[in-house]
């Protein structure tokens, strides 16, 4: 007997923006990327998360921003 696991993981973008302020780092541009995040197990939807990200348009470093 064999068991198969069938987990599909995606990542779709809705949208990207400027965001205020610089790059710590290189003082480039911010940009806010929204996207969508489905986890499913055997083509059942699990989870659907919608987030954002915050990256430099200059370095391509990922932003994270701690709270206070």
């Amino acid at each position: 007997m064999r068991l198969l696991y069938v987990c599909d993981e995606q990542e779709k973008e809705f949208s990207r923006h400027d965001a205020p302020g610089a790059c710590p780092q290189c003082g480039g541009k911010v940009e806010a990327v929204d996207y969508a995040h489905k986890w499913r197990f055997c083509f059942v939807p699990v989870c659907n998360i919608a987030k954002r990200k915050y990256t430099c348009t200059k370095c391509s470093k990922r932003l994270v921003f701690l709270y206070s």
